[in-house]
């Protein structure tokens, strides 16, 4: 999932590198790479005079999850033989390995199974322990998604992985100017349909997405295995695309607000910031529910220093008062109970932000499938594409 964040608003501190503390290398660190725009500048300051020890933060951006989950992937590669046996020929002492240089990344819900799988991250132990005091206060769902056994795969039993802060949802936005001229705003994914949107629409390059809201449409699962059992589904996707004008994950925005395009398919993460900019746009959560993304922090594999810094960090991050200042200054919903009011954030945003409860039990997590299920989605997308 190539879900990408979309650049925010004056209304959160840029972290282009945030550095808190100074003081030679035996002082305590505390190094987090974590998805640009996600955690706001303010709340890192807070954390950081919260603390009762000198301890320097390093805080680093990435620009995309993919990133971040490449970079787990760079540490944990072995040099190939031929080269590490030359390294230590003349430099004994080396390591076969990189050393992963944070304490906790960012990553995103739809790549932990293959950073389980791939042993590219190790379980948040302390969890299961209880010493993460805020660990109760997340709802089940939470719980649940990011409990899991070795293969990435949910397991009631397995082993708790991640710690989710800040989560959203795969929205319909629209140009008002554009379809106030048909006389209807949309309000579930059936008006995708519609009669008067050929070559009008944008959809994700994602056969996740695309085949899911069909699938919602139907009154099915985004997660169903075997599709090629749903009937008319094939028929549905192919009169859907006749409403396309093309597919992408990530240049969807300006066409619709040019007005080349009068309705997309997007990421809250990007929609929401760019709605108070440009009021001519305006978004809604379909009623039968959607696709909902989250935010993670993860600890890298090989990662052996005392913890005690980042579950403070984790559990700062699920305070009530924290998780609202995250919630609307990065314009996204926390797995924490926030108690938002209208006041709290732009009208433009409240429709989406305060429907947390009912989206969250109509919605559903894009759950790892099968690789025969994989191919079954990536086939017909390709099919109905054509």
């Amino acid at each position: 999932m190539d879900r990408r964040s979309f650049l925010l608003g004056t209304s959160t501190l840029a972290l282009s590198q945030l550095l808190f503390g100074c003081g030679g290398n035996n002082q305590t660190q505390l190094k987090i790479q974590l998805l640009k725009g996600s955690i706001p500048g303010q709340v890192v300051n807070q954390f950081h005079k919260g603390l009762q020890q000198q301890v320097q933060l390093k805080f680093a951006p990435v620009e995309q999850i993919q990133d971040l989950f490449q970079q787990l992937q760079n540490w944990q590669q072995k040099p190939k033989a031929t080269d590490e046996q030359t390294w230590r020929r003349f430099i004994p002492f080396m390591q076969g390995q990189k050393t992963a240089d944070a304490d906790l990344v960012t990553l995103g819900d739809y790549w932990l199974k293959a950073a389980i799988e791939q042993k590219l991250i190790q379980p948040l132990q302390e969890v299961q322990g209880n010493q993460l005091k805020q660990w109760s206060a997340l709802d089940e769902r939470w719980k649940k998604l990011v409990t899991r056994n070795d293969q990435g795969n949910l397991d009631t039993q397995g082993k708790v992985w991640a710690a989710p802060y800040r989560w959203g949802s795969t929205v319909i936005v629209y140009n008002r100017d554009k379809l106030q001229k048909l006389g209807w705003t949309p309000k579930d994914w059936r008006d995708l349909w519609r009669d008067g949107m050929q070559q009008r629409i944008s959809l994700l390059n994602q056969p996740r997405e695309v085949i899911g809201l069909a699938l919602k449409k139907l009154g099915k699962s985004y997660n169903i295995e075997n599709i090629d059992q749903v009937p008319d589904l094939e028929k549905e996707l192919q009169t859907l695309n006749q409403q396309v004008k093309f597919y992408s994950s990530n240049n969807y925005l300006e066409p619709l607000i040019m007005g080349d395009t009068w309705l997309a398919v997007g990421w809250s993460s990007d929609v929401l910031p760019v709605l108070g900019r440009y009021p001519q746009l305006g978004a809604v959560i379909p009623q039968s529910g959607t696709a909902i993304w989250a935010d993670l922090w993860v600890r890298p594999a090989g990662i052996t220093t005392k913890s005690t810094l980042s579950d403070q960090w984790i559990d700062f991050c699920w305070q009530p008062s924290t998780a609202k200042q995250i919630s609307v200054l990065t314009k996204s919903n926390s797995p924490i109970s926030t108690n938002l009011v209208a006041s709290d954030i732009q009208e433009a945003l409240w429709s989406i932000l305060q429907s947390n409860r009912q989206v969250f039990d109509k919605s559903e997590f894009l759950l790892p499938l099968p690789p025969s299920a994989i191919k079954q989605y990536e086939s017909l997308f390709a099919k109905i594409k054509v």
